[in-house]
């Protein structure tokens, strides 16, 4: 299966999969909005033996199957850990 990658250029480390190159169409208008204006960065062949960096490729071929399009997210930023925990002011 072809895929299509977009960056979006108002939110950082987001990027969209397209199952046909520039059919923005098939997303949904308010995600389009949120989005801003797209870049297109790769054309990939997504084999069930791809691995992706940061989606898990079978997910990412469900999606576009079914939806025509696949968002994928940042990945999570959590607060660093503690050596103690922080004491109250007294």
């Amino acid at each position: 299966m072809q895929a299509y990658v977009y960056k979006s250029l108002r939110k950082a480390d987001t990027y969209v999969y397209l199952s046909a190159r520039d059919d923005f169409e098939r997303l949904p208008a308010p995600m389009r909005a949120q989005l801003g204006a797209l870049q297109f960065v790769l054309q990939v062949e997504l084999t069930p033996q791809r691995k992706l960096a940061r989606a898990d490729a079978a997910q990412v071929r469900e999606n576009l199957r079914l939806h025509g399009f696949h968002l994928q997210f940042p990945p999570a930023v959590f607060p660093p850990f503690f050596a103690e925990a922080p004491t109250p002011d007294a």
